[in-house]
This record gives C-alpha cells, structure tokens and sequence, in this order.
C-alpha cells in the first residue's frame, strides 16, 4: 500500500493505493494551514484498511510550489511516517500532478497554480509529455504572451484567470475548467506507485518542498523555489 500526501495549497488531502487503484481518500479545504487536520487524517484513513506505517510499502508526498506553512506540513508528516516506519520517501512536483492526467491528450499542456501578488506558478509541457522549458512564477499576462500554439491549461490556479486566457489566446486556448484536488491526489499516487516501481525513492534528508516563498518574519517576503527539473 502506497501512502501519498498532497499539502500543496488550501486544498489538501491523503489517500491510501495499491499497484492498480486508489482505494481510498479524503480531500478538505483548509481556512487556516494543514497543522490540525492531517495526521487525524491520515490516521483515520490507516485505521479505516487496518493498517499501520509499517505495512505501507511506501509515503508519496507532493512537493510544491506552494506556500510555506501548508508544505512544511505535509513534509513533516511524511518524513517522519517514512523514517519511523523505514518506508521509501516519494516527492512528485504539484505542476506535474496536475498536468498528469492531459499529458498524453496530443497537445502542449500548462498546468497553473496560484503564487499570489496576482501572480502564477506555471510549468509547460511538450506534445511528449517534457517539460518544454523552466516552470516560471510571473503574472498571467507574461505567461501567456509566450503561447504560440494550441495548448491545454490546467490546474488550480487557472480558475481566476479563464477570463483572460480566453481573451488573450481565443482558440488557442483549451481550458480545464475544473480543477479538483482529488485529481491531483491520485495523480500522486500514480506518480509514486511509477517510482516506486522503478525502485527510486527520494533522500529523507536531502528533499525539500518547492515553496513559493520564505515567511516573512525576520526580514522581507522573498521568491525562495527551486523549479523541479524534468
């Protein structure tokens, strides 16, 4: 059983999978941060299949970009699942669970998350599937001014923007209007039952969350994400 963990944004949730099928999940929207709700979640969801830590084969946990608190959460939690139960740590950037399930439509697909400060992170993917380019944090409008063919957007953070990507791109713009975060967790589970097939798994120490920016305190809001590369 695979484990997998998506605190990317206020949508958040777990769910537990096999090598075929999610078989189980829960999804919530967070008005403060991830702190109280997930491990009551994850517990009530291993109790649920009778299950402990230690009979996971492995913890999926989405990465980011995201905001500090919510991904500091779920990568607690994770690492410390993964180290008290000696289980694989799967990371698996947000931009590419949410563009997962467009990759193989024939078309490029931009998967979009919001970065705030009227702002998006943004990655682009190729007819192939790869990342045609580095993922950006930029406004809208920047992002779409590169657009020069028929592409698919996608993901939570295009739901403020479909106005505009219409505007500005017309027919060249073929928007998923609907964006749901159980969605992304089971294209985490996918991503992480892919991995853990192939027998990769990530540092326990060494990984660390895309996050959009560093918390203010001590000093001014910075950019502080490392693009996850192809």
């Amino acid at each position: 059983m695979l484990l997998s963990i998506d605190t990317s944004t206020r949508y958040a949730g777990v769910a537990l999978s096999d090598d075929e099928r999610v078989l189980s999940c829960q999804t919530w929207y967070s008005v403060t941060n991830h702190t109280t709700q997930l491990m009551p979640a994850v517990s009530e969801l291993l109790a649920g299949s009778r299950l402990t830590p230690r009979d996971l084969s492995g913890i999926a946990v989405a990465l980011g970009p995201g905001g500090f608190s919510a991904l500091r959460v779920g990568m607690s939690v994770a690492k410390g699942l993964a180290l008290a139960a000696q289980k694989p740590l799967l990371g698996v950037g947000t931009l590419e669970l949410e563009a997962l399930p467009y990759l193989e439509a024939g078309f490029p697909v931009c998967a979009m998350l919001d970065a705030g400060r009227r702002e998006v992170a943004s990655a682009y993917f190729g007819v192939s599937g790869q990342r045609a380019r580095e993922d950006l944090i930029c406004p809208p409008e920047e992002l779409l001014a590169g657009i020069t063919q028929q592409t698919i957007f996608c993901g939570e953070g295009i739901l403020p923007w479909i106005p505009l990507i219409k505007e500005q791109l017309g027919p060249l713009a073929v928007v998923v209007t609907h964006s749901s975060p159980a969605s992304r967790l089971w294209s985490l589970a996918e991503m992480g039952r892919r991995r853990l097939g192939s027998g990769e798994s990530d540092d326990l120490t060494a990984l660390q969350p895309y996050y959009l920016r560093m918390p203010s305190i001590g000093g001014p809001k910075r950019r502080d994400w490392v693009p996850q590369q192809s």
